[in-house]
């Protein structure tokens, strides 16, 4: 079995991603990232699969760490957490979640 400590790194860092993915998603976010028009339809709805499931792989990840109910707690803090981080990052460096989903990366 793997290391709680690791398996709750990549909940998190999955949190992040899947909230991070989630705001791109949005016409204004977007904007504030990259700067241009919004994401056409069919990227919007990757992000927005993409989000989910790693949101999904977060609650996971928790649920292999520990007991389910402190591991649904922790998947909430998390939850929590990554949001925040993510309207702070979107409200001061939004630029900085370019990485995420660079520009040139379309989706089918």
């Amino acid at each position: 079995m793997a290391e709680p400590t690791l398996l709750l790194t990549g909940a998190a860092v999955s949190a992040v991603l899947g909230f991070g993915w989630l705001a791109l998603a949005m016409d204004t976010h977007w904007e504030q990232v990259h700067g241009d028009a919004a994401p056409p339809p069919s990227l919007a709805r990757s992000l927005r699969l993409a989000g989910a499931l790693a949101l999904a792989a977060s609650l996971g990840l928790c649920l292999a760490a520990d007991h389910p109910t402190m591991a649904v707690l922790v998947w909430l803090m998390l939850l929590a957490g990554s949001a925040m981080a993510i309207a702070a990052t979107l409200s001061w460096r939004p630029q900085w979640l370019r990485p995420l989903w660079p520009r040139g990366i379309t989706a089918r």
